[in-house]
């Protein structure tokens, strides 16, 4: 039996999955997932995944985290370049491609069931319009799909890279405070997971904000601070302001952003929230907070308002998404 391998490679974790087309894109044979850090490339993880697998690999398509440009892709928040011709050297075979983690997951959309999204804002969504992904994780990815008569088409951007818009004073003071450390701010800068830690790092240094010890202290032995920060926003035993405020600036700094890729794609058939944070804090999302700053886009804020909102669920979109067009390429070479 001839099986392929999709994978969703981000800057902080990598799944893989073995498909059989008869089984379709949604039920892997086998899926794994590895922290992207613990290998020296995409290669060395594909011969640990593969070490037991006995079938012969047909083809590979995997979605990754950086701008893909004649078969080749540096990863944005990794050390690693990916090539489609040294993987298939690994994988004996040609059939490798390369996608944009974000074009994957767009292209998982359409294959998704109503239970993998919660739906934020309904509008008024119109049959086969384009439709526009937002996906804060890592970083900040965005991608849209357009209707081409027969299915949707994927389109990746670096939309995430574009500069950050303050739309008041304090997001004017947030934009000063980092340009104190970077050289170019953008929307990624305070809508990803980083973003969540340069945001708390502003409010902690303006003052107008206390740092309990014991955050402070939970804060210096975390790997990952985000982890921390989001957690106790959420945490209604031991509230933290601080955190607070830093997850609803978060959410309104993502709110903007996603009505401004509402005025940039009029996306008519919907736009999807991504990636593996927004599930993590899906109450804050299903808020005020994000839907006021997602309709504030002055006279053209009626335009936003028919565009429907939803939160992807199912975290495997993205592997979903590489797995289909794999199948496609497979069953139509």
């Amino acid at each position: 039996m001839k099986v392929m391998v999709a994978g969703d490679v981000g800057g902080t974790k990598t799944i893989l999955a073995l498909y059989s087309p008869g089984k379709g894109p949604r039920e892997p044979l086998v899926r794994s997932s590895f922290p992207s850090s613990s290998h020296a490339g995409l290669e060395d993880l594909l011969v640990d995944f593969l070490a037991d697998v006995q079938e012969k690999v047909d083809g590979a398509v995997f979605g990754v985290a950086g701008p893909v440009v004649g078969g080749s892709a540096r990863i944005t928040n990794l050390t690693w370049t990916i090539d489609a011709s040294s993987l298939g050297s690994v994988l004996g075979t040609g059939r490798i491609h390369l996608l944009n983690d974000l074009e994957a997951v767009a292209l998982g959309i359409p294959l998704l069931s109503g239970d993998d999204f919660h739906t934020i804002h309904r509008g008024e969504p119109v049959p086969h319009g384009p439709i526009a992904v937002i996906a804060p994780g890592t970083g900040l990815g965005e991608a849209y799909l357009t209707w081409d008569g027969k299915g949707y088409r994927a389109h990746a951007s670096e939309g995430g890279h574009s500069d950050f818009a303050p739309r008041d004073t304090r997001e004017a003071d947030l934009l000063a405070f980092l340009l104190r450390r970077f050289d170019h701010v953008s929307y990624e800068l305070v809508c990803s997971g980083s973003g969540i830690r340069n945001i708390y790092a502003f409010l902690r240094e303006s003052g107008r904000y206390e740092e309990p010890a014991w955050l402070a202290q939970r804060l210096r032995n975390e790997p990952d601070p985000t982890i921390v920060i989001r957690e106790a926003a959420q945490d209604i035993a031991r509230p933290s302001e601080i955190c607070r405020e830093t997850m609803r600036m978060f959410v309104s700094i993502l709110g903007a952003e996603t009505g401004n890729l509402a005025l940039k794609f009029l996306p008519t058939g919907g736009i999807y929230i991504g990636g593996g944070l927004p599930p993590r804090i899906l109450s804050m999302i299903d808020d005020v907070t994000f839907i006021e700053a997602y309709l504030a886009k002055g006279r053209l804020s009626p335009v936003v308002s028919r565009i429907p909102v939803h939160v992807i669920l199912n975290t495997d979109v993205g592997l979903i998404g590489a797995a289909g067009y794999g199948m496609g390429i497979m069953q139509n070479p």
